[in-house]
């Protein structure tokens, strides 16, 4: 259902996927392909229709920026140990029952509290900070695909990567423009049953997979898939054994799969994950061929460590989001030290050191 009328906000930056159809404009960037009347907003509640076409409410502003470690996004064969300037804007285009971020991506007034942050600020800020990458997290980049492929494109002279951390909800027409300006993805794989999307997302796996055999084969972008396990959800073993051979069979055993808890929010109240569900899953994923599975939010060190599939060996050590012991080559960067398989991922001589801090930043003290 699309958002009622409402306000022309003051700045409105032009949509890049759109077509006109009788009286509406039909928005051509996810599969909600929501048709609107000027003054309407589509399901996301960014994207808004004026007499010209479809055009995003919130460029060049943000809900807030913070340092994080890259494996809290989760990557865990991208730039490991390094620091990424994480940031968001507002509202989404899932209706996830269980949305761990739902303050932001569900925010309806957010407009008045967003801070100014063109792109040029957004590298002074990685910049000044030693950011590695900048991230685009915490609500679904893929509904400001303008802004976000705006930011990355005068990250990329500066030397800095960008990440998306995303849902994967969007269609053919926009799938590889937006992708094209990304250097890594995590993609939430949600589930793996259309019943679970529908019921709890209030949308559709189809497209999701699609994404991610679209990455898998046809993009640069780095890969990885992170499945928020709910006990009593998507936590059976069939399903887990479903998913994991899927991802081998459609998109490589080399894609890392991780597995995170679930904790009580928005409007889901099943209890939190217990620590050997995902135990289970990653067991299971593993037993279905994949190379790279994990664990997330909990404390298991095991479960959130590289191994090398070829030997065995302890690659990179990780406790939380700090990193222990490292056991890939420093002459050949992303292979195995000890038996010298090349491991898949993007990876230097050297670890970061960044741990597992958290600096929130002040964009407005960084512009240039």
């Amino acid at each position: 259902m699309n958002a009622p009328l409402s306000p022309e906000p003051t700045d409105l930056h032009p949509g890049r996927w759109w077509h006109a159809e009788g009286d509406r404009f039909v928005c051509d960037l996810c599969p909600r392909r929501c048709h609107l009347r000027p003054g309407q907003r589509g399901f996301c509640f960014v994207r808004q229709a004026t007499d010209q076409g479809i055009a995003l409410t919130t460029w060049g502003r943000s809900t807030g920026f913070c340092v994080d470690p890259v494996e809290k996004k989760p990557l865990h064969h991208f730039l490991p140990g390094t620091p990424v300037l994480s940031f968001g804007t507002a509202g989404c285009n899932l209706g996830c029952r269980f949305c761990q971020n739902w303050e932001i991506s569900k925010a309806r007034e957010l407009d008045a509290r967003m801070d100014h942050a063109p792109p040029d600020a957004i590298v002074a800020a990685a910049r000044s900070t030693g950011s590695r990458s900048v991230a685009f997290t915490y609500n679904d980049p893929v509904i400001f695909a303008e802004y976000a492929l705006d930011v990355a494109a005068a990250c990329r002279p500066a030397g800095i990567r960008t990440v998306a951390v995303t849902a994967g909800y969007l269609t053919t027409e926009s799938r590889a423009d937006f992708f094209a300006g990304m250097d890594a993805a995590n993609v939430d794989l949600k589930a793996f049953t259309e019943g679970f999307y529908k019921r709890l997302c209030y949308g559709e796996l189809a497209p999701v997979k699609e994404t991610l055999a679209w990455l898998a084969h046809h993009s640069r972008c780095w890969l990885e898939i992170t499945t928020l396990l709910i006990p009593g959800e998507n936590d059976g073993d069939a399903e887990l054994h479903a998913l994991a051979a899927w991802v081998r069979e459609a998109l490589g055993p080399q894609v890392p799969l991780h597995f995170s808890a679930y904790h009580p929010d928005f409007r889901l109240t099943n209890p939190p994950t217990p620590a050997t569900t995902l135990t289970r899953a990653r067991r299971i994923a593993r037993q279905e061929g994949l190379w790279y599975v994990y664990t997330g939010n909990v404390d298991d060190p095991e479960g959130g460590s590289t191994w090398c599939p070829g030997c065995g060996a302890l690659l990179i050590q990780r406790d939380g989001y700090r990193l222990g012991r490292w056991s890939l080559d420093p002459a050949r960067p992303g292979h195995c030290a000890a038996c010298g398989l090349s491991i898949p991922g993007v990876f230097e001589a050297q670890p970061g050191r960044w741990g597992g801090r958290r600096q929130p930043v002040r964009i407005d003290a960084m512009q240039p």
